[in-house]
């Protein structure tokens, strides 16, 4: 099967996963995703950033309606997915949780993964990133 990224941009690497982000030389502000100039502060140029693969869910909802454009939705329709916060110490980053119900919650260990967004016309899968749990860590607690 033929897959693609839903945006190239999103990552520095797949295999493993890793997110690109961009960290200013002038206050060290860490953003997601990259970006020119910093949020922050008029003085720093913005240079590439690895973000940790590991974090704790911050904050989370379900997404029961489909999003606005640009989103599409899979074979079959919408279905409802877990949306949150994501906390990797330097930043805040908003993805997907692919975690079940039972086992959300604020404060759990989740580890970055790929997931299939959609497919294309032509079957290509379509990947994004999202959370999942983080067995290793939770078992260390």
């Amino acid at each position: 099967m033929t897959t693609r990224l839903i945006d190239d941009s999103l990552f520095d690497c797949v295999v493993p996963p890793r997110l690109a982000g961009a960290r200013c030389s002038g206050c060290g502000t860490v953003v997601f995703p990259r970006q020119d100039s910093c949020p922050r502060c008029p003085d720093g140029s913005m240079s590439g950033h690895v973000l940790p693969v590991r974090g704790r869910v911050w904050s989370w909802t379900l997404q029961a309606f489909p999003p606005k454009p640009p989103y599409r939705p899979p074979a079959g329709g919408h279905r409802p997915y877990h949306v949150g916060y994501v906390d990797l110490g330097e930043l805040l980053v908003e993805g997907r949780l692919a975690v079940p119900r039972a086992r959300i919650r604020i404060g759990l260990p989740v580890r970055l993964a790929m997931v299939p967004a959609y497919h294309d016309e032509d079957g290509t899968e379509v990947l994004t990133f999202a959370f999942r749990p983080d067995d290793e860590e939770e078992g260390e607690r």
